[in-house]
């Protein structure tokens, strides 16, 4: 995964600090920053199973979801 410039970082920190994200607020659903700024809005299992699959294979949610698109993509070919 490659590593923001402090550019950035302070660009990024500015965006984010003027426009927070929307979350239900629900107590349901957890979310996950998509690297260009996107907010995906997820139920408890999948952050669950995420978060789990991210920790054993020291890979980002967005890459385990990359690779799940990726393989689906593949198989629908």
């Amino acid at each position: 995964m490659a590593k923001m410039t402090d550019e950035e970082a302070d660009y990024w920190d500015e965006y984010y600090t003027k426009n927070p994200p929307k979350v239900s607020g629900d107590g349901k659903s957890g979310f996950f920053m998509k690297h260009k700024g996107n907010v995906v809005i997820l139920d408890d299992l999948s952050a669950t199973y995420l978060h789990a699959r991210s920790e054993s294979s020291h890979k980002t949610p967005s890459e385990i979801i990359s690779e799940m698109v990726q393989e689906r993509l593949a198989m629908a070919q």
